[in-house]
């Protein structure tokens, strides 16, 4: 431990600079004004790969983006751990709302402010450096393989064929990925789950063009009052989702599986005061960690239609739409879920409107074993590196590709992650901790260490 501290001291400068320089890229995904951006994201992450002593580096062409792959086989008997993560990030709108630019990293209190320094280029990137780290102090006790993608944000939508394309050479016997949270620094935790998702977008549509609210309102139906109602309809009085089938393949926790998710460190009134709300808000039963984790969910992400420009402008609305997403559970499928959200929503419609439902992307809920070799490696990493044993926790966001991994190559994923919940992801002012980024690099190497340990011992 003493040298991999050593090793994080004294090149402590050159990490921070490297992930300043991959931040820079505004690799966002969703917007194809960017695309130059994200392919020259691809080409910094494989150069790192190469300077880090990986090899069999390649840029490896999709449909989409480009995923990254790189590698280094020490021994063929030895245990094989692939790396995942993700180099695009999410839009940085609204722009107005960052204190500092999006894609210029800036240091505040110690934290990394900048669009992707927690999802997930700070992360992936402590892998890298823990593997140059291990490189360079001739220490790695086993085979590595990195898969960096660039359309997680987005779906993922090429990996799965990348994945079964590729089945040999991402042959592996776990998968770590470091896409997650850490309940604190204070109380590390080691997540054991995470919900599905289904996204998806609606339209309702009435006249076939804008009227004017005066001449028109009252006799014709305002597309954004029906869908407003519609939306609001989803939930009972109870914060119950009211989509008939819903629940019917949830499973509920049993008491003592409950207790011991709320025996978690939480403090409700610090989590009120760091989202300024008055109070929480959610399924009638159920705790804050129950909901966040648990629990499925029903979100709109998105809401418009008519005029929301400056000044007034009296219309009544030819169309409004919705982004909506479903967070999904265990035993719970996307498919399924999208399906039932469509039948429903197209039922509750008026027929004064059409209703278009599109679907967008989804993914499986997960449940990771915690009597692996593989989650007692990060276990004893963490406890050495922390000086305090991980939590188990379960994890409120989606990682589709988690399931693909079991379904495809048949082996479960570690999720080792050193994010905090308060790092605004996916929002203004997202951060990661520059203590996190390099609590990172130093406990990665140990995980490598006991998993090789763990594996020749069974």
């Amino acid at each position: 431990m003493q040298t991999i501290k050593q090793y994080v001291k004294d090149n402590e400068q050159r990490l921070l600079d490297e992930l300043f320089a991959l931040l820079r890229f505004p690799s966002v995904s969703a917007d194809p004004k960017y695309k130059p951006e994200v392919l020259k994201t691809a080409d910094y992450v494989a150069k790192k790969l190469v300077d880090a002593g990986a090899e069999k580096v390649e840029v490896c062409q999709t449909a989409g983006y480009p995923i990254v792959y790189g590698e280094k086989i020490i021994d063929a008997s030895k245990p094989t751990v692939l790396v995942y993560g993700h180099y695009d990030v999410q839009p940085a709108d609204p722009l107005e709302l960052w204190k500092t630019p999006p894609f210029e990293p800036t240091i505040r209190d110690g934290k990394i402010y900048a669009r992707g320094a927690c999802d997930d280029k700070g992360q992936f990137y402590m892998h890298v450096k823990a593997f140059e780290l291990m490189m360079q102090t001739n220490t790695l006790p086993c085979n590595i393989k990195f898969m960096i993608e660039g359309e997680e944000e987005v779906g993922s939508n090429n990996l799965g064929i990348f994945v079964k394309e590729n089945k040999n050479r991402l042959k592996a016997d776990v998968v770590l990925i470091s896409d997650t949270s850490m309940i604190s620094m204070e109380n590390p935790s080691l997540e054991t789950g995470l919900r599905g998702l289904s996204y998806l977008e609606v339209e309702v549509v009435g006249p076939n063009r804008d009227l004017h609210s005066g001449v028109y309102g009252g006799a014709v139906a305002n597309p954004a009052t029906i869908l407003v109602k519609m939306i609001a309809s989803l939930h009972d009085e109870d914060n119950h989702i009211n989509i008939p089938g819903f629940y019917d393949k949830v499973i509920n926790l049993k008491p003592e599986e409950r207790a011991a998710l709320n025996a978690a460190p939480y403090d409700e009134e610090e989590y009120k005061k760091d989202l300024d709300i008055a109070e929480v808000w959610g399924e009638k039963g159920y705790s804050t960690l129950e909901r966040t984790g648990t629990r499925p969910t029903l979100e709109v992400n998105g809401i418009w239609g008519g005029y929301i420009g400056e000044g007034a402008k009296t219309v009544l609305p030819s169309k409004a739409n919705a982004k909506i997403s479903m967070r999904l559970v265990p035993n719970q499928t996307s498919e399924e879920i999208t399906e039932l959200f469509t039948k429903h929503f197209e039922s509750i419609a008026p027929k004064s409107v059409k209703v278009t439902v599109t679907p967008h992307h989804g993914g499986e809920p997960v449940v990771t074993p915690t009597d692996s070799i593989a989650y007692k490696a990060a276990q004893k990493a963490i406890a050495e590196s922390f000086g305090k044993e991980p939590i188990p926790t379960r994890g409120g966001g989606s990682i589709p590709i988690v399931a693909l991994f079991e379904a495809e190559l048949g082996i479960k994923t570690v999720l080792m992650g050193f994010g905090l919940d308060s790092d605004a992801l996916h929002s203004p002012n997202e951060k990661y901790d520059i203590y996190n980024y390099y609590k990172g690099i130093e406990t990665i190497p140990l995980f490598h260490k006991y998993f090789a340990e763990l594996s020749e011992s069974k």
